[in-house]
Protein backbone atom coordinates (compact mmCIF):
# COMPACT_ATOMS: atom_id res chain seq x y z
CA UNK A 1 0.00 0.00 0.00
CA UNK A 2 1.51 3.25 -1.23
CA UNK A 3 2.30 5.94 2.24
CA UNK A 4 0.65 8.46 -0.29
CA UNK A 5 -2.21 7.34 -1.16
CA UNK A 6 -3.34 7.02 2.88
CA UNK A 7 -1.20 9.86 4.35
CA UNK A 8 -1.26 12.86 1.48
CA UNK A 9 1.89 14.62 0.94
CA UNK A 10 5.46 14.01 3.54
CA UNK A 11 7.18 17.67 2.59
CA UNK A 12 9.95 19.00 4.75
CA UNK A 13 8.91 23.04 6.04
CA UNK A 14 10.11 25.92 8.34
CA UNK A 15 12.23 24.70 11.03
CA UNK A 16 13.50 21.13 9.82
CA UNK A 17 10.22 19.56 10.66
CA UNK A 18 8.07 16.89 8.75
CA UNK A 19 3.97 16.97 8.41
CA UNK A 20 1.94 14.33 7.66
CA UNK A 21 -1.30 14.75 6.46
CA UNK A 22 -4.24 11.80 6.46
CA UNK A 23 -7.26 12.41 5.05
CA UNK A 24 -9.68 9.83 7.41
CA UNK A 25 -11.44 11.80 10.16
CA UNK A 26 -11.28 15.16 9.00
CA UNK A 27 -7.96 15.77 7.98
CA UNK A 28 -5.74 14.82 10.83
CA UNK A 29 -2.56 16.68 10.78
CA UNK A 30 0.39 15.09 12.69
CA UNK A 31 3.76 16.69 13.49
CA UNK A 32 6.74 14.23 12.93
CA UNK A 33 9.95 15.23 15.12
CA UNK A 34 12.88 13.57 17.39
CA UNK A 35 13.95 9.76 17.23
CA UNK A 36 10.85 8.85 19.25
CA UNK A 37 7.73 10.70 19.23
CA UNK A 38 4.21 9.86 20.41
CA UNK A 39 2.22 12.32 18.38
CA UNK A 40 -0.68 13.52 19.82
CA UNK A 41 -4.02 13.66 18.51
CA UNK A 42 -5.78 16.27 17.02
CA UNK A 43 -9.15 14.86 16.37
CA UNK A 44 -11.62 15.33 18.76
CA UNK A 45 -13.88 12.44 17.68
CA UNK A 46 -10.96 10.30 19.29
CA UNK A 47 -11.10 8.30 16.27
CA UNK A 48 -7.09 8.25 14.98
CA UNK A 49 -4.29 8.27 16.93
CA UNK A 50 -1.02 8.45 15.33
CA UNK A 51 2.65 7.04 16.77
CA UNK A 52 6.10 6.90 14.64
CA UNK A 53 9.01 4.15 15.57
CA UNK A 54 11.65 5.24 14.14
CA UNK A 55 14.04 2.54 15.26
CA UNK A 56 11.55 0.49 12.95
CA UNK A 57 11.40 2.75 9.85
CA UNK A 58 7.34 2.89 10.21
CA UNK A 59 4.24 5.45 10.40
CA UNK A 60 1.80 3.90 12.43
CA UNK A 61 -2.31 4.86 12.76
CA UNK A 62 -4.14 3.62 15.37
CA UNK A 63 -7.96 2.64 15.13
CA UNK A 64 -9.13 2.92 18.87
CA UNK A 65 -12.55 2.18 17.73
CA UNK A 66 -12.32 -0.59 15.94
CA UNK A 67 -8.65 -1.85 17.52
CA UNK A 68 -6.52 -1.89 14.72
CA UNK A 69 -3.66 -0.64 12.81
CA UNK A 70 -2.24 0.23 9.92
CA UNK A 71 1.63 0.64 9.07
CA UNK A 72 3.10 2.35 5.95
CA UNK A 73 7.05 1.99 5.08
CA UNK A 74 8.46 5.55 5.54
CA UNK A 75 10.61 6.12 1.93
CA UNK A 76 14.47 6.83 1.96
CA UNK A 77 13.76 10.77 1.73
CA UNK A 78 11.58 10.59 4.91
CA UNK A 79 13.86 9.10 6.54
CA UNK A 80 16.87 10.97 5.62
CA UNK A 81 14.45 14.18 6.92
CA UNK A 82 13.84 12.67 10.08
CA UNK A 83 17.26 11.84 11.00
CA UNK A 84 18.26 13.63 14.60
CA UNK A 85 21.11 15.98 14.96
CA UNK A 86 22.88 16.14 17.95
CA UNK A 87 25.42 19.13 18.43
CA UNK A 88 28.80 18.71 18.04
CA UNK A 89 30.44 21.42 20.76
CA UNK A 90 29.53 22.40 24.13
CA UNK A 91 28.00 25.96 23.07
CA UNK A 92 25.48 24.75 20.79
CA UNK A 93 24.81 21.84 23.56
CA UNK A 94 24.43 24.39 27.03
CA UNK A 95 21.92 26.42 24.39
CA UNK A 96 19.68 23.66 23.49
CA UNK A 97 19.80 22.43 27.36
CA UNK A 98 18.55 25.83 28.47
CA UNK A 99 15.57 25.84 25.72
CA UNK A 100 14.34 22.67 26.79
CA UNK A 101 11.72 22.29 29.17
CA UNK A 102 12.37 22.32 32.45
CA UNK A 103 10.88 20.56 35.61
CA UNK A 104 11.16 24.00 37.07
CA UNK A 105 10.31 26.96 35.29
CA UNK A 106 12.28 30.05 34.74
CA UNK A 107 10.58 33.53 33.55
CA UNK A 108 8.56 33.28 30.44
CA UNK A 109 9.01 35.47 27.53
CA UNK A 110 6.00 36.36 25.18
CA UNK A 111 6.04 36.78 21.48
CA UNK A 112 4.08 39.50 20.24
CA UNK A 113 3.41 39.61 16.13
CA UNK A 114 0.69 40.21 13.88
CA UNK A 115 -0.96 38.64 10.94
CA UNK A 116 -1.51 40.47 7.19
CA UNK A 117 -4.39 42.74 8.26
CA UNK A 118 -4.65 44.84 11.25
CA UNK A 119 -6.47 47.83 12.66
CA UNK A 120 -5.01 51.06 14.40
CA UNK A 121 -6.54 50.04 17.49
CA UNK A 122 -5.02 46.32 16.67
CA UNK A 123 -1.93 47.72 16.44
CA UNK A 124 -1.88 50.29 19.72
CA UNK A 125 -3.15 47.28 21.68
CA UNK A 126 -0.10 44.87 20.81
CA UNK A 127 2.05 48.07 21.51
CA UNK A 128 0.80 48.94 24.88
CA UNK A 129 0.97 45.32 25.88
CA UNK A 130 4.49 45.37 24.95
CA UNK A 131 5.03 48.16 27.01
CA UNK A 132 3.42 46.30 29.63
CA UNK A 133 5.90 43.40 29.37
CA UNK A 134 8.91 45.20 28.55
CA UNK A 135 12.17 43.12 29.50
CA UNK A 136 10.17 39.62 29.08
CA UNK A 137 8.73 40.36 25.46
CA UNK A 138 9.81 40.36 22.13
CA UNK A 139 7.86 42.50 19.39
CA UNK A 140 7.80 41.34 15.50
CA UNK A 141 6.50 44.28 13.40
CA UNK A 142 6.56 42.58 10.02
CA UNK A 143 3.29 40.99 8.62
CA UNK A 144 3.08 37.71 8.68
CA UNK A 145 1.07 35.37 6.30
CA UNK A 146 -0.46 32.12 6.77
CA UNK A 147 -0.47 32.19 10.31
CA UNK A 148 -3.89 30.86 11.52
CA UNK A 149 -3.86 29.01 15.16
CA UNK A 150 -6.67 26.87 15.02
CA UNK A 151 -6.45 25.18 11.81
CA UNK A 152 -4.60 22.75 10.59
CA UNK A 153 -1.72 23.91 9.65
CA UNK A 154 -1.49 27.06 10.24
CA UNK A 155 0.57 27.24 13.70
CA UNK A 156 3.63 26.02 11.68
CA UNK A 157 4.94 29.48 11.78
CA UNK A 158 4.67 30.39 15.19
CA UNK A 159 6.16 26.98 15.81
CA UNK A 160 8.92 27.97 14.31
CA UNK A 161 8.74 31.39 16.12
CA UNK A 162 8.67 30.15 19.27
CA UNK A 163 11.50 28.05 18.49
CA UNK A 164 13.90 30.90 17.16
CA UNK A 165 13.05 33.37 19.48
CA UNK A 166 12.65 30.91 22.92
CA UNK A 167 9.57 32.00 23.84
CA UNK A 168 6.74 30.00 25.37
CA UNK A 169 3.86 32.37 25.18
CA UNK A 170 2.43 34.39 22.38
CA UNK A 171 -0.02 37.16 21.19
CA UNK A 172 -0.84 37.35 17.45
CA UNK A 173 -3.28 40.07 16.49
CA UNK A 174 -4.92 40.30 13.09
CA UNK A 175 -8.45 41.33 12.09
CA UNK A 176 -10.98 40.63 9.41
CA UNK A 177 -14.94 41.37 8.73
CA UNK A 178 -15.67 37.93 10.62
CA UNK A 179 -13.28 38.68 13.41
CA UNK A 180 -12.56 42.55 14.14
CA UNK A 181 -9.95 43.51 16.28
CA UNK A 182 -9.33 39.59 17.10
CA UNK A 183 -6.54 38.88 19.62
CA UNK A 184 -5.38 35.05 20.23
CA UNK A 185 -3.25 34.47 23.54
CA UNK A 186 -1.68 31.05 22.99
CA UNK A 187 1.19 29.43 25.37
CA UNK A 188 3.57 26.38 23.80
CA UNK A 189 5.32 23.07 25.40
CA UNK A 190 8.69 22.03 24.13
CA UNK A 191 7.70 25.18 21.28
CA UNK A 192 4.82 22.96 19.97
CA UNK A 193 1.19 24.64 20.89
CA UNK A 194 -0.16 23.92 23.63
CA UNK A 195 -3.43 25.96 24.32
CA UNK A 196 -4.86 28.94 22.57
CA UNK A 197 -8.05 31.57 23.83
CA UNK A 198 -9.21 33.98 20.74
CA UNK A 199 -10.58 37.16 22.33
CA UNK A 200 -12.01 40.48 20.37
CA UNK A 201 -10.87 43.53 21.54
CA UNK A 202 -13.67 46.46 22.79
CA UNK A 203 -13.80 49.70 24.10
CA UNK A 204 -9.95 50.39 24.13
CA UNK A 205 -8.29 52.90 25.85
CA UNK A 206 -4.45 53.54 25.47
CA UNK A 207 -2.27 54.89 28.40
CA UNK A 208 -1.79 58.54 27.20
CA UNK A 209 -5.89 59.05 27.94
CA UNK A 210 -5.17 58.35 31.46
CA UNK A 211 -4.19 61.12 33.71
CA UNK A 212 -1.97 60.65 37.08
CA UNK A 213 0.92 61.27 38.57
CA UNK A 214 3.71 60.13 36.44
CA UNK A 215 5.86 59.04 40.40
CA UNK A 216 3.24 56.45 40.29
CA UNK A 217 4.54 54.94 36.79
CA UNK A 218 5.47 51.01 37.44
CA UNK A 219 9.11 50.21 37.60
CA UNK A 220 10.24 47.38 34.56
CA UNK A 221 10.42 44.32 36.61
CA UNK A 222 8.35 44.92 38.97
CA UNK A 223 5.97 42.24 40.27
CA UNK A 224 2.12 42.97 40.08
CA UNK A 225 -0.90 42.28 41.63
CA UNK A 226 -3.51 40.20 39.46
CA UNK A 227 -7.15 40.22 40.12
CA UNK A 228 -10.34 38.26 39.47
CA UNK A 229 -13.35 39.47 40.04
CA UNK A 230 -16.59 37.29 39.53
CA UNK A 231 -17.95 34.32 39.87
CA UNK A 232 -17.72 32.91 35.75
CA UNK A 233 -13.53 32.47 36.46
CA UNK A 234 -14.59 29.93 38.48
CA UNK A 235 -17.33 28.62 36.80
CA UNK A 236 -17.30 28.85 33.16
CA UNK A 237 -14.98 26.99 31.33
CA UNK A 238 -13.67 29.52 28.97
CA UNK A 239 -13.26 32.13 31.55
CA UNK A 240 -11.59 29.63 33.42
CA UNK A 241 -9.10 28.97 30.53
CA UNK A 242 -8.91 32.62 30.00
CA UNK A 243 -7.58 33.01 33.90
CA UNK A 244 -5.14 30.70 33.45
CA UNK A 245 -3.57 32.15 30.32
CA UNK A 246 -3.34 35.92 31.67
CA UNK A 247 -1.68 34.62 34.95
CA UNK A 248 1.24 32.71 32.97
CA UNK A 249 0.84 35.93 30.52
CA UNK A 250 0.90 38.86 33.67
CA UNK A 251 3.00 36.94 36.34
CA UNK A 252 6.11 37.55 35.31
CA UNK A 253 9.58 35.56 36.99
CA UNK A 254 8.78 33.46 39.40
CA UNK A 255 10.66 34.23 42.21
CA UNK A 256 11.25 32.94 46.14
CA UNK A 257 11.38 36.43 48.45
CA UNK A 258 9.65 39.70 47.34
CA UNK A 259 10.54 43.22 48.29
CA UNK A 260 6.62 44.98 48.94
CA UNK A 261 7.99 47.97 47.58
CA UNK A 262 8.44 46.26 44.57
CA UNK A 263 4.77 45.80 44.32
CA UNK A 264 3.50 48.73 42.48
CA UNK A 265 1.09 47.61 40.44
CA UNK A 266 -1.94 45.56 39.38
CA UNK A 267 -4.14 43.94 37.10
CA UNK A 268 -7.80 43.81 37.35
CA UNK A 269 -9.97 41.58 35.69
CA UNK A 270 -13.68 41.54 36.10
CA UNK A 271 -16.09 39.31 34.64
CA UNK A 272 -19.13 41.38 33.42
CA UNK A 273 -20.74 37.96 31.43
CA UNK A 274 -20.04 34.86 30.66
CA UNK A 275 -18.08 35.30 27.64
CA UNK A 276 -16.78 39.38 28.07
CA UNK A 277 -13.85 40.47 30.30
CA UNK A 278 -13.40 43.85 31.68
CA UNK A 279 -9.25 44.27 31.72
CA UNK A 280 -7.19 47.53 33.55
CA UNK A 281 -3.59 48.30 34.55
CA UNK A 282 -3.65 50.18 37.76
CA UNK A 283 -0.94 51.32 39.88
CA UNK A 284 -0.59 50.86 43.62
CA UNK A 285 -0.28 54.68 46.01
CA UNK A 286 0.41 53.90 49.32
CA UNK A 287 -0.65 56.42 52.48
CA UNK A 288 -0.42 56.74 55.99
CA UNK A 289 -2.88 54.63 57.86
CA UNK A 290 -1.93 55.50 61.62
CA UNK A 291 -0.07 51.78 61.62
CA UNK A 292 2.40 49.45 60.62
CA UNK A 293 0.95 48.65 57.28
CA UNK A 294 -0.01 51.38 54.78
CA UNK A 295 -3.47 52.06 53.17
CA UNK A 296 -3.00 50.99 49.82
CA UNK A 297 -5.17 52.68 46.51
CA UNK A 298 -5.47 52.00 43.26
CA UNK A 299 -4.61 54.71 40.77
CA UNK A 300 -5.78 53.19 36.76
CA UNK A 301 -3.14 54.11 34.27
CA UNK A 302 -4.26 51.99 31.35
CA UNK A 303 -4.34 50.02 29.31
CA UNK A 304 -8.12 49.26 29.71
CA UNK A 305 -10.29 47.06 27.23
CA UNK A 306 -12.92 44.53 27.03
CA UNK A 307 -12.10 41.07 25.70
CA UNK A 308 -15.02 39.32 24.11
CA UNK A 309 -13.87 35.41 24.25
CA UNK A 310 -14.80 33.58 20.93
CA UNK A 311 -13.13 30.63 20.35
CA UNK A 312 -10.70 28.68 23.11
CA UNK A 313 -9.03 25.18 22.33
CA UNK A 314 -7.94 22.91 25.55
CA UNK A 315 -4.87 20.55 25.49
CA UNK A 316 -5.59 17.15 25.11
CA UNK A 317 -4.51 15.05 28.29
CA UNK A 318 -1.53 12.98 27.42
CA UNK A 319 -0.25 16.73 26.40
CA UNK A 320 -1.37 17.77 29.69
CA UNK A 321 -0.05 15.27 31.77
CA UNK A 322 3.27 15.55 30.26
CA UNK A 323 3.28 19.30 30.44
CA UNK A 324 2.18 18.91 33.94
CA UNK A 325 5.23 16.52 34.96
CA UNK A 326 6.64 18.22 38.56
CA UNK A 327 10.07 16.88 40.54
CA UNK A 328 9.31 14.82 42.83
CA UNK A 329 9.90 15.92 46.55
CA UNK A 330 12.43 13.48 47.75
CA UNK A 331 12.28 13.69 51.55
CA UNK A 332 15.42 15.18 53.17
CA UNK A 333 18.39 12.95 54.10
CA UNK A 334 18.44 12.27 57.70
CA UNK A 335 21.34 13.58 59.32
CA UNK A 336 23.02 11.79 62.02
CA UNK A 337 23.28 13.40 65.67
CA UNK A 338 21.17 16.27 64.43
CA UNK A 339 17.29 16.81 65.74
CA UNK A 340 14.20 19.36 65.06
CA UNK A 341 13.20 21.00 68.70
CA UNK A 342 9.74 22.86 68.97
CA UNK A 343 11.57 25.02 71.18
CA UNK A 344 14.98 25.16 71.05
CA UNK A 345 15.03 24.41 67.20
CA UNK A 346 18.28 22.96 66.26
CA UNK A 347 19.84 20.65 68.20
CA UNK A 348 23.09 18.48 67.79
CA UNK A 349 24.77 15.88 69.86
CA UNK A 350 28.78 16.00 70.15
CA UNK A 351 30.87 12.84 70.71
CA UNK A 352 34.08 13.38 72.65
CA UNK A 353 36.27 10.33 72.96
CA UNK A 354 38.17 9.48 76.20
CA UNK A 355 41.54 12.13 76.47
CA UNK A 356 43.55 9.44 78.56
CA UNK A 357 45.23 12.46 80.21
CA UNK A 358 47.19 10.22 83.11
CA UNK A 359 49.03 8.76 80.22
CA UNK A 360 50.03 12.09 78.16
CA UNK A 361 53.79 13.28 78.74
CA UNK A 362 53.87 16.31 80.31
CA UNK A 363 56.76 18.99 79.49
CA UNK A 364 59.35 19.55 82.39
CA UNK A 365 58.84 22.91 83.04
CA UNK A 366 55.29 22.45 83.43
CA UNK A 367 52.98 25.04 86.20
CA UNK A 368 51.43 21.89 87.90
CA UNK A 369 54.47 20.19 88.89
CA UNK A 370 56.03 23.55 90.09
CA UNK A 371 53.01 24.42 92.14
CA UNK A 372 53.25 20.87 93.59
CA UNK A 373 57.20 21.02 94.81
CA UNK A 374 56.10 24.38 96.83
CA UNK A 375 53.26 23.25 98.42
CA UNK A 376 55.80 20.27 99.74
CA UNK A 377 57.95 22.28 100.66
CA UNK A 378 55.47 24.52 102.51
CA UNK A 379 54.51 21.02 104.01
CA UNK A 380 57.94 19.81 105.60
CA UNK A 381 58.97 23.21 106.90
CA UNK A 382 55.92 23.60 108.56
CA UNK A 383 54.34 26.89 108.88
CA UNK A 384 57.92 28.77 109.63
CA UNK A 385 59.54 30.84 106.80
CA UNK A 386 63.13 28.90 106.06
CA UNK A 387 65.63 31.14 107.18
CA UNK A 388 68.88 32.14 104.94
CA UNK A 389 72.22 30.50 106.00
CA UNK A 390 74.84 33.53 106.97
CA UNK A 391 77.69 33.63 104.73
CA UNK A 392 80.50 32.29 106.73
CA UNK A 393 83.72 34.98 107.55
CA UNK A 394 86.68 33.21 105.91
CA UNK A 395 88.97 35.41 107.83
CA UNK A 396 87.93 34.37 111.84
Amino acid sequence: MDLSEKIGSVKKVEGGRVWAVASASGSLFYNIEGAYRELFDMDRTGGLACGLMLPQKTLTFFNRNSCSKLCFSLPPSVQSMLKVKTPKNGRVRRELEKRAPKLVETGRKTLILQGTKTSNTLNAVLTELYLLKKGSAIRYTRKNENIRPFESGGETSLEFFSLKTDCSIFIYGSTSKKRPDNLVIGRTYDHHIYDLVEVGVENFKPISSFTYDKKLSPQVGSKPFICFIGEGFENVEELKHLKEVLIDLLKGEVIENLNLAGVDRAYVCTAISSNKVFFTHCALRLKKSGSVVPRMELVEIGPSMDFVIRRHRLPNEGLRKEAMKTAKDHPKKKVKNVSQDVIQGKIGKIYVPDQKVGDMALPNKAKGVKRERREAKKKNSGNEPVSKKQKEDSSI
